[in-house]
């Protein structure tokens, strides 16, 4: 699914807010962490993300707890550019990610 960011800059602004992103110079990098979300979203339910109402069975739509698991996935990503933290203790937002996409994957 492809983002129109200049026909909705409130997405961009969203995002940057929750990953905590004060200044445009790293916009772009931001827009490819969205893609990827996306993209990460649709392989994980198994479904093509839609805006509007889905049409097929193999079809889901832009809703907000989408969003959301969007939002935290890009945030996740900014945040942690590396694979690998040394000196931290593991948590999991993907597993976040994962219950707010629980019920929409198909199995």
């Amino acid at each position: 699914m492809e983002i129109d960011w200049d026909a909705d800059p409130s997405i961009l602004a969203k995002v940057k807010l929750q990953a905590r992103v004060e200044t445009d110079e790293e916009d772009e990098l931001v827009k490819g962490y969205v893609a990827a979300a996306l993209s990460h979203v649709e392989q994980h339910c198994d479904c093509r993300l839609v805006e509007g109402e889905p049409a097929a069975p193999d079809e889901i739509g832009l809703t907000p707890d989408v969003w959301q698991a969007v939002y935290l996935l890009v945030a996740h990503w900014y945040a942690n550019r590396e694979a690998v933290a040394l000196g931290t203790i593991a948590t999991s937002v993907p597993l976040g990610v994962e219950r707010i996409l629980w019920y929409r994957k198909r199995f």
